[in-house]
């Protein structure tokens, strides 16, 4: 099973490659898949390396909150010993 976290798009350079914030971690993607325009500020899911799907912020952001969540039980399971 593959999740794919929202990720922001903060930059996109002259070879289509989006530099992207997906929960505080920058990287770079490829544009070259995804179907529909997208610009700064959009958020896209990412499946190994190419932006495949853009996702409107409400939906993005809903999500994130989600993980974020997910993050936080697990860190606390993880200092209760299990």
């Amino acid at each position: 099973m593959c999740l794919s976290i929202p990720s922001k798009i903060e930059h996109i350079d002259e070879n289509n490659i989006a530099t992207v914030d997906t929960m505080g971690v920058k990287r770079k993607v490829s544009l070259d898949l995804i179907t529909e325009p997208v610009k700064v500020g959009d958020f896209v899911l990412i499946h190994v390396g190419f932006a495949m799907n853009k996702i409107d912020e409400e939906s993005a952001l809903d999500s994130l909150e989600i993980y974020k969540e997910i993050v936080q039980k697990l860190e606390e399971e993880e200092n209760n010993g299990g």
